[in-house]
């Protein structure tokens, strides 16, 4: 009996709303036409019907949210789980993005930001890749200040995220499966992470990995960035050794990182990996260990694309003059 519940009231302040409808009256309208994915998904057919390579440059602003979202969508509604190949459609935006910039990014999708971005940044990703750096200003820190706002990488389940700078409160939680480099995060970052491996080059908040359970996250220690194990909830994860293999995966996901952003602190940490590497701490849940010491078979790599190369005759990184 919900009757309680639907009852009308009939007197007294609540009976104000007594005629107001309980049922839809009249369609919503969203205003879809007027999102910046209109324009992206007509520059972007040649690769959705056809499968060429494309390439868009456009500019964005804080109004425009959930950018790349509708172009994901018909990737997926096209082509399914798997995409498009890798960087099928590259696009580079240039100003400050609204909300949820390259939630759900599909396979396929390639997109730099240079400039920042709010809340939501890669909430969802599945697959894409996304790459965001400050302006070339003078004097300016990028990686002392934040680029992206909280909850980046929110439930992303795979790709890539590279961040020239800090990320607010909440970074990778629950991320089954991405990778990403930043360069700072605040509170409760890689909360309740489930896969995936994210490198911090910066400081984190307090809470970090709280109830992470899958996943690894290496951060780069140090007096200037105060104490991993001090601001680490220790509930569920545990430091652990830093073995070949992951110095092997660092230092290939910090050379992408300064590849693709042109990171100054990337650059610090690759030239001088000798004394680096030795700061690194590798933060990993405890009952995750504990199953992959009985099946080491079910341990993902986590590593980069084969295509990266660190020989000193391929490495633009060491062809680069200081």
């Amino acid at each position: 009996d919900v009757s309680r519940l639907l009852h009308v009231p009939t007197s007294g302040a609540a009976s104000a709303g007594a005629s107001a409808p309980r049922h839809r009256t009249s369609l919503q309208d969203h205003e879809l036409e007027l999102a910046l994915d209109t324009v992206l998904l007509e520059q972007a057919r040649p690769a959705l019907e056809r499968g060429e390579a494309v390439e868009i440059d456009m500019p964005i602003r804080n109004v425009h949210r959930t950018t790349c979202t509708m172009l994901s969508h018909e990737i997926a509604a096209r082509h399914g789980s798997e995409g498009l190949p890798d960087a099928t459609i590259r696009i580079r935006f240039e100003g400050s993005a609204g909300q949820s910039f390259g939630a759900f990014l599909a396979k396929g999708l390639d997109v730099t930001l240079i400039g920042d971005a709010n809340d939501g940044v890669g909430k969802g990703l599945s697959g894409g890749r996304i790459v965001i750096s400050p302006p070339e200003i003078p004097d300016y820190v990028a990686e002392n200040n934040v680029i992206v706002g909280n909850v980046a990488l929110y439930g992303a389940t795979s790709g890539e995220m590279f961040l020239r700078g800090q990320a607010g409160e909440r970074f990778a939680v629950r991320n089954s499966g991405a990778t990403a480099v930043v360069e700072g995060v605040g509170d409760h970052g890689c909360e309740y992470m489930t896969g995936g491996r994210v490198v911090v080059l910066g400081t984190i908040g307090r809470n970090f990995a709280a109830g992470m359970s899958g996943g690894i996250a290496y951060v780069l220690e140090g007096s200037e960035h105060g104490s991993v194990e001090r601001l680490l909830n220790r509930d569920t994860v545990a430091i652990e050794p830093m073995l070949a293999e992951d110095l092997q995966l660092v230092r290939q996901l910090v050379h992408r990182h300064h590849q693709r952003t042109m990171s100054p602190l990337a650059w610090r940490v690759l030239s001088g990996w000798k004394q680096q590497s030795r700061r690194f701490v590798k933060v990993m849940p405890t009952e995750y260990m504990k199953v992959l010491a009985q099946r080491p078979s079910l341990a993902p790599t986590g590593a980069p694309p084969s295509r990266v190369s660190l020989s000193p005759s391929s490495s633009v990184l060491l062809e680069r003059k200081v």
